[in-house]
């Protein structure tokens, strides 16, 4: 994947959704994977060029697992955007006190409520997240298959309660072209020492997906309109618009 196609993409879905205004400050939360590590890199280029002008910060939740984040904090230091790491006790919670059979879930929302915190320390009113298509579609086979529930997360998420948003901008990248694009330019990640890393229901229903679009090349695609067509929440509030005006990059 080249830049005009990360671009491409990612103006597509921030136009269609309205995910960026004027003067935005919008905190990215960076875990040291590939996903995010390409979604502050996309960002950092279009805020190059974007009409409404946007300030970045990357913020990393350190669940405490010993990694080492100084690759990152050095690629930061060379796109020009600033860095917060936060340091937090959540992987001592999560796999030593509580001892949790199943911990994905329970560390997810506590990272998350620690990554938001950060970002409304930070005065940042946007939290960007790195959810790419296969993210969205894994997510709907997990509601569908152990919930019985049609829902994935939307582009846009706003709360009544908090003065702050969740983008996602990454909707239309493949997982597959993120990987390429990371290696093609040479973006630092650091290896995830979770010792629940792979062997989640998610990484099953990822795996699901690809035997699927394998049986049927068009299947991910339809997956998602019939996501941008339905009426879950979030998502009936915020159908496409086109924006008149082009930008081009």
């Amino acid at each position: 994947m080249k830049d005009q196609t990360l671009l491409k993409h990612l103006r597509k879905c921030i136009q269609e959704y309205g995910l960026i205004h004027e003067g935005d400050r919008i905190a990215v939360g960076i875990s040291g994977g590939k996903d995010s590590m390409v979604l502050i890199t996309g960002l950092r280029m279009l805020q190059k060029f974007y009409p409404e002008r946007f300030e970045l910060l990357g913020i990393i939740i350190d669940p405490g697992f010993s990694m080492d984040y100084a690759p990152i904090e050095a690629y930061f230091e060379r796109i020009g955007v600033p860095l917060v790491i936060e340091r937090t006790d959540i992987a001592r919670i999560v796999f030593d006190a509580r001892k949790e059979p199943h911990p994905c879930s329970l560390c997810s929302n506590m990272r998350r409520a620690a990554l938001t915190e950060a970002a409304e320390r930070e005065k940042c009113g946007v939290l960007a997240l790195g959810h790419h298509k296969d993210d969205y579609l894994s997510t709907l086979l997990l509601s569908l298959v152990y919930e019985g529930k049609f829902y994935t997360y939307a582009p846009l998420t706003e709360y009544e309660d908090r003065a702050i948003r969740i983008i996602r901008p990454l909707l239309y990248v493949p997982e597959a072209a993120i990987g390429h694009y990371a290696t093609e330019h040479g973006i630092p990640t650091v290896k995830n020492r979770c010792p629940a890393d792979g062997l989640t229901k998610r990484q099953e229903m990822q795996e699901l997906l690809e035997e699927l679009q394998k049986r049927y090349p068009k299947l991910k695609d339809r997956l998602l309109h019939a996501v941008q067509d339905s009426d879950i929440p979030d998502w009936k509030n915020i159908r496409p618009q086109i924006r008149k005006d082009t930008i081009h990059a």
